[in-house]
């Protein structure tokens, strides 16, 4: 058996020697194919990754950055009969990571599996409280209509190639692929005993482009007008749910903070989605 592992990298000098140092420790019976594909990094990244000879670098394609289209050319490079995704920035918590991550896989009606993404340890608080409730122990994500992260993940070679990444998507590319392996009839599981450790502290700037972008992706994900009736509400509870989160964690001086932080991503993604919809009605 030989398990690929795709580690896409952009500017990420100051974590991936961390990454690659525990992909590389990984201990298992497979046989592994690290892939690195880096886009064009403007510090170290490139360099670092050249430390490390059991990875093979892909050379740039030389076109704008696309994850989708980046993805399946990994895909198309890779030979292994598994895949994991692996991104640069996402380490690898304890030496029989993969292991874990693809046991279900053995199951032939598991489409994908993801693993556990602990924060970082200078997490802002509520970036701490959103990861735990979408991996921890799997029991709040399970209620969601959809959960999946690439970011630790895994799947067969042969699913991969029939369900591509959709080129169209340049965020939430996953969600958009994970949903249509469900509508397939495969099972999509979360194995929170693969744990990486990975989380942002997006400065207002980059938290407003992203969620934005998200939203935007949410638009051509369903294709229906948001109800801002059902934003309000939503967020409501988003934000109690942070208060009571920030006062058990002895954080009440973050509460200005994370009021604002969770009100500017929620706007964000909602206006995204909005935008989206009114650009796309007729379409």
């Amino acid at each position: 058996m030989k398990i690929s592992v795709i580690i896409r990298s952009h500017n990420d000098e100051n974590i991936i020697r961390r990454t690659l140092a525990a992909l590389c420790a990984q201990k298992t019976a497979a046989e592994l194919e690290l892939l690195s594909f880096d886009d064009a990094s403007t510090d170290g990244t490139a360099s670092i990754i050249r430390e490390f000879p059991q990875v093979r670098m892909v050379p740039h394609d030389g076109k704008p950055y696309n994850p989708p289209r980046t993805l399946n050319r990994a895909i198309a490079e890779a030979t292994g009969e598994w895949i994991i995704f692996n991104n640069s920035d996402a380490v690898p918590l304890g030496d029989d990571y993969i292991e874990k991550l693809t046991a279900p896989l053995a199951d032939p009606a598991v489409g994908a599996v993801y693993g556990n993404q602990l924060p970082r340890p200078d997490a802002f608080v509520l970036v701490r409280k959103d990861n735990l409730r979408a991996f921890g122990d799997g029991t709040v994500a399970a209620s969601w209509e959809y959960m999946f992260s690439l970011v630790s993940s895994g799947c067969r070679r042969k699913t991969a190639l029939e369900f591509p990444f959709d080129p169209a998507f340049q965020y939430s590319e996953d969600i958009d692929w994970s949903l249509r392996l469900r509508r397939a009839g495969l099972k999509i599981v979360y194995v929170p005993e693969a744990r990486v450790e990975h989380s942002h502290n997006y400065p207002d700037a980059q938290l407003r482009k992203r969620f934005y972008n998200e939203g935007q992706a949410n638009g051509r994900l369903y294709r229906s007008r948001p109800s801002w009736a059902r934003f309000i509400v939503a967020t409501g509870m988003e934000m109690l749910r942070d208060i009571i989160f920030m006062l058990r964690s002895g954080e009440p001086g973050q509460l200005s903070r994370g009021l604002r932080y969770r009100w500017s991503q929620r706007v964000s993604a909602y206006r995204g989605e909005s935008d989206y919809y009114k650009e796309n009605k007729g379409a």
